[in-house]
């Protein structure tokens, strides 16, 4: 792959995080209850997924349909989340996905970890404790299990996904499809569902550029680099997402959350980037 086409993968991965970073500053300035949020933007989102693939067959196959109702989950589990706890410790509690893939390869697939990855394992969950204990009152305690349980079906998904026999477009919209069944209803009990003009242009940002075209240029970008870059430039979410939403809306996270995702974010950073360097350390000898 030649200099140009890895420039052109990072721009599109480096979009890819900015863009899914506005998600806490989106869902915080809609005043739609969170399942309502889900379902709007998974109507934008699979309208979009049919224009990319320019048809609308979907292959039901029972991967897809497995990575379908994951990636609903996620997204679903991650919207209530930042309503319910600061945006900040939502995005850090999901960033507990890649280790539980590791996790799983351990304890399914017979991989023998290494020290340093249990030592990177432990430093995850260690800045997860402190992210999660951060303000303890029942609202954000239930919105930092949400976090947790959307970083569980995250990690689902992306096992999933890395599935020979699965297809990544068929199962953004089989999971677009199943968010649109699963929260459409509650449209109908949301007392905070009012079509002004604020929400409906966050609702738009939030559909449009926070989930439908980041979930694309992330399909094409990570074609072009490997997965240790395309996993270093995706940090600059959980790190854009806080600073936007304390800019914007005024939010900020108490210290100890401050630190957890420190060390949450440097633990999947180096977690990423210790086998690159290890690789290329080994090709010199």
């Amino acid at each position: 792959m030649n200099k140009r086409q890895k420039n052109k993968g990072r721009l599109l991965i480096l979009s890819t995080a900015l863009l899914w970073g506005l998600a806490g500053v989106c869902v915080k300035s809609v005043s739609w209850g969170a399942l309502s949020i889900s379902a709007v933007r998974s109507v934008i989102s699979l309208l979009m997924v049919f224009a990319v693939k320019r048809e609308f067959r979907v292959n039901l196959s029972r991967i897809n349909l497995w990575g379908g109702l994951t990636f609903c989950l996620t997204g679903v589990l991650y919207v209530a989340a930042i309503k319910l706890t600061t945006a900040g410790t939502a995005i850090v509690l999901q960033y507990i996905a890649p280790i539980l893939v590791f996790l799983f390869e351990v304890v399914f697939r017979g991989k023998k970890p290494r020290p340093w990855e249990i030592l990177l394992t432990l430093s995850v969950f260690f800045g997860i404790v402190l992210s999660f204990f951060d303000a303890i009152d029942m609202t954000r305690i239930v919105g930092n299990l949400l976090g947790l349980l959307s970083g569980v079906f995250y990690a689902s998904h992306i096992i999933l996904m890395n599935a020979p026999e699965s297809n990544a477009d068929d199962c953004v919209a089989v999971g677009n499809v199943l968010s649109i069944l699963l929260c459409t209803p509650f449209l109908f009990f949301d007392t905070a569902l009012v079509f002004d003009m604020r929400n409906v242009v966050w609702i738009l940002v939030l559909g449009v550029f926070q989930y439908g075209l980041p979930n694309i240029l992330f399909a094409k970008g990570c074609t072009l680099l490997d997965d240790v870059e395309c996993s270093l430039l995706l940090t600059i979410e959980p790190i854009f997402n806080p600073i936007l939403v304390a800019l914007v809306c005024g939010e900020r996270m108490g210290l100890p959350a401050v630190v957890g995702a420190a060390i949450v974010i440097a633990s999947v950073t180096l977690y990423s980037l210790i086998p690159k360097l290890q690789k290329r350390r080994s090709a010199r000898t």
